[in-house]
């Protein structure tokens, strides 16, 4: 518990006008915020333990559907204009 004259010499500390009815609100302020800080220090500082739980990686792996190449021919015989292995388009920029 702050005393009185604890707030009044804090609050000389630090020049601050405070009136007697403002002092105790001040006081009671303190008081809770101190007493949140203590829990808080209690706590323990222990890291919890890391479990992997229910997790399970839901991504397929990672494997070639088909060989390069496959479907090359299929892809440029439907394209409207090809040079070599390339499709040729209308420029963009």
């Amino acid at each position: 518990m702050i005393k009185k004259e604890d707030m009044e010499k804090l609050a000389q500390l630090s020049r601050v006008a405070v009136s007697s009815e403002e002092l105790e609100v001040l006081k009671n302020d303190l008081e809770s915020i101190l007493g949140y800080v203590s829990e808080i220090q209690s706590v323990s500082e222990e890291a919890p333990e890391r479990t992997a739980g229910s997790l399970r990686n839901v991504m397929r792996d990672d494997a070639n559907a088909h060989e390069s190449g496959t479907f090359t021919k299929k892809i440029l015989g439907a394209a409207p204009r090809t040079d070599g292995d390339y499709i040729k388009v209308k420029q963009v920029l």
